[in-house]
């Protein structure tokens, strides 16, 4: 936008704008370590993004703003610092968007992944064993319906004739669409299954667990 290429100046724009932006993160995690030692960790991500939104936008506003009679500078001694302010200014402007969106969600994210880990680690212990049949087979199950309705179609760009013979009324929609479909059913079909597989047997007249 502004015409001007990349030089060493902007290097040296490019590591202050890291700095600052790292420097916001740390903080922000550290308030978020500090707030979830007495709550939930979502409810620590909120309350610690919302207390460093002030100091974080009068940092950027504070510093973009100084910079900004720059970009618009035409003498020539401006032209050897305007990559350095151009990197600055956007690079900030960019940045508070990293620091107050994208870092709560990626340690929200964190946990949410450490959750499923841990399960994944409780699912493959002992006690864990009896349980995992189920999910296994329905993986499988939902590839083979992937490979019999929808991977024909990204391969081919049409359905296998015996699903057409079976279902005549599939011919009526576009290829990609009925293996949209009879995906979704198929699938649908399998999640049922597995769902009544899963759920625990009860005799007559046991008492309940």
């Amino acid at each position: 936008h502004w015409d001007v290429p990349l030089s060493m100046f902007t290097v040296v724009g490019l590591i202050g704008m890291t700095g600052i932006i790292i420097n916001d993160s740390i903080v922000l995690v550290g308030t978020v370590d500090e707030y979830a030692e007495r709550r939930a960790l979502v409810p620590a991500i909120v309350d610690a993004a919302a207390d460093r939104l002030r100091p974080v936008l009068l940092t950027t506003l504070t510093t973009v703003l100084g910079l900004a009679p720059l970009l618009f500078e035409t003498s020539q001694q401006a032209q050897f610092l305007k990559p350095t302010v151009i990197t600055l200014v956007y690079g900030l402007g960019f940045g508070v968007g990293l620091v107050l969106l994208v870092v709560p969600s990626l340690l929200a994210i964190g946990q949410d992944v450490g959750q499923a880990l841990r399960a994944l680690r409780r699912a493959l212990g002992r006690r864990g064993r009896r349980a995992l049949p189920v999910p296994a087979v329905m993986a499988l199950a939902l590839a083979a319906v992937f490979a019999a309705t929808l991977l024909p179609v990204l391969a081919t760009g049409r359905l296998p004739g015996i699903l057409l013979a079976v279902l005549p009324p599939l011919g009526a929609v576009s290829a990609a669409a009925a293996g949209l479909i009879l995906f979704l059913a198929g699938g649908g079909l399998v999640a049922l299954a597995a769902w009544a597989l899963s759920r625990p047997l009860r005799l007559p007249g046991a008492p309940d667990r």
